[in-house]
């Protein structure tokens, strides 16, 4: 898949540039769109090959408790929203910047850096809902269709941009971008402000649906430009989410004839814009005193102050420090779900095995299809040296979920510490199938089918038959890509 990176970026390149280009760097949105193809089976294909190329390039977070959070008020908005396919995939990229966007076939990313600008739930929901209504309107659909030159070749080198500028972390993408915005004329940039403004006016209607503050789109909108006087690029966002005062102000204006009205805040936000907060530290013990200061200032909302020092000092290993700071939130909601984990990964760290499973495998059986709770239930057996336990939890939930390489890496990983190489071949290739490595999968798939019993005639179709569906998929992928 690294190939296929050089492949769109090399169409940087060899891009001709409009006459009219537009000079402020108001592209056409990766989120702008939701398919260059007419067939929403196409759209499905190109977005899932826009989801594993993110996931070969980007580091994808592996903070099961804030990708969980983050699926369920996405979740919660999708039902909410204009979208007749509510089923979507998310993937969390480990970046302090702060971006999200969708791709066609129901693919929307989310940089962690968004919950540290983000001051509420609301402003966050803001951002989702926004998104959410540029896949319901089918925008990438549209853009082809209104504009015919706008080929998939450019919007995959406008990804490749988009990762350049991400990992680079410099003005390489910025520089690749501006080459790809040359591409296009001024009639598409148009055409994308009409989607934009489309995607604000129903991202704020999914927000009064869903009983969220709808105003909190220009609370973010003004954060974003704010940012962008404290650094020497403007965020990722904003380059392909446009942002002026003429927009906050419409965005605005929208609102002036709602009733005003008090919104809940959400703890559970805090919590995990908290861990966010720790994994882009420095250091946890330059987070820790961050979040000592706060606490001891009693900044609102102060349990999400006490909760981010303890998990600053468990990743310090301060544990004992760690269970004093934790102790107080567990008196005051023992049966919030967040602290009960947070309890479970500090006994884990300090290798109180028994104590960890026992919490765990109580949580696991209380909510078996919590993401969080699973996967660290699996993890903490693994810790335990109970490796086939393990992968057992592991394997039932990759039925549950399986796109998520996180889920069949460990596998893999656990399989070969319990012996079983059959299951590691077979763990790894749809894990390298997941993040867009398909020669790779291709590999372990034949590894596997060597490693069958011969009496195993079931096994061996099976292995067969993905072996075809990889294959199928790779050159998908050589034709969207190239």
């Amino acid at each position: 898949m690294k190939h296929a990176v050089t492949l769109v970026l090399s169409l940087l390149l060899t891009t001709s540039p409009a006459a009219n280009a537009n000079r402020d760097l108001q592209l056409p949105v990766l989120g702008d769109t939701s398919s260059a193809i007419s067939s929403p089976r196409e759209e499905e294909r190109l977005g899932r090959e826009v989801l594993r190329l993110y996931r070969s390039q980007m580091p994808t977070s592996s903070d099961y408790q804030v990708i969980q959070y983050l699926e369920s008020l996405l979740g919660e908005l999708a039902k909410h929203s204009d979208l007749r396919d509510p089923s979507l995939q998310l993937v969390v990229i480990e970046n302090p910047n702060i971006n999200a966007f969708a791709a066609p076939g129901g693919i929307i990313g989310v940089n962690t850096g968004l919950l540290s600008y983000a001051e509420n739930e609301h402003q966050l929901a803001s951002v989702l809902a926004h998104e959410l209504a540029h896949l319901s309107q089918r925008h990438y659909a549209r853009q082809k269709q209104n504009q015919q030159e706008m080929s998939v070749p450019y919007y995959a080198a406008l990804i490749g941009s988009m990762i350049l500028a991400a990992t680079a972390g410099s003005d390489a993408g910025i520089a690749a971008m501006m080459s790809t915005q040359a591409a296009a004329l001024d009639a598409q940039l148009r055409f994308s402000r009409q989607f934009e403004q489309e995607a604000d006016r129903l991202g704020m209607q999914t927000m009064v649906r869903a009983g969220m503050d709808p105003a909190a789109a220009g609370d973010i909108f003004e954060i974003m430009l704010r940012a962008t006087r404290y650094s020497e690029r403007p965020p990722e966002f904003l380059l392909t989410h446009p942002v002026t005062e003429r927009r906050i102000a419409d965005t605005r204006s929208r609102t002036m004839n709602l009733k005003d009205r008090e919104y809940e805040q959400s703890l559970e936000y805090h919590l995990m814009r908290s861990r966010v907060r720790v994994e882009h530290a420095s250091s946890p013990q330059v987070s820790a005193e961050r979040f000592r200061d706060a606490l001891e200032a009693e900044r609102a909302p102060v349990a999400a102050q006490r909760y981010g020092l303890a998990f600053a000092q468990i990743k310090a290993g301060q544990f004992d420090a760690a269970q004093a700071t934790l102790g107080p939130l567990l008196e005051a909601e023992p049966e919030r779900l967040t602290y009960q984990l947070l309890r479970a990964e500090l006994d884990t760290e300090r290798g109180q095995h028994e104590a960890s499973l026992k919490r765990l495998s109580a949580l696991h059986r209380q909510h078996p299809d919590h993401y969080a709770a699973t996967m660290r239930y699996a993890l903490s057996l693994m810790k335990a040296n109970q490796f086939e336990e393990s992968t057992a939890v592991l394997r039932r939930f990759s039925r549950q979920r399986p796109d998520d390489p996180q889920v069949w890496y460990w596998l893999a990983e656990v399989s070969g510490l319990a012996g079983d190489i059959l299951q590691v071949h077979e763990a790894r290739a749809e894990y390298f199938i997941q993040v867009g490595a398909y020669n790779q999968a291709l590999q372990q798939l034949q590894n596997a089918l060597k490693r069958a019993d011969e009496d195993s005639t079931h096994t061996r179709i099976i292995l067969r038959e993905r072996i075809k569906q990889v294959e199928e998929m790779r050159r998908t992928a050589a034709r969207l890509f190239s």
